[in-house]
């Protein structure tokens, strides 16, 4: 699953560190679900869409293989 995570975060002058923290996760989960990774379950997905009001449509998309 891709995602655009790295991107909202810039746009946001938000560092992986301080979104962890905002969602409640370490920086290394957010480093791995930024390069494809770790899949995040639903409530995280949910979590991260709510902190950047966008749609989780938005933020991931499944790619052809998936």
């Amino acid at each position: 699953m891709k995602n655009k995570i790295k991107v909202e975060r810039s746009i946001h002058d938000m560092t992986q560190a301080e979104l962890a923290e905002k969602i409640g996760v370490s920086r290394q989960t957010i480093n791995a679900i930024e390069k494809s990774k770790y899949v995040p379950s639903t409530i995280l997905s949910l979590k991260i869409a709510r902190l950047f009001k966008k749609p989780l449509e938005e933020l991931f998309f499944l790619e052809d293989k998936d």
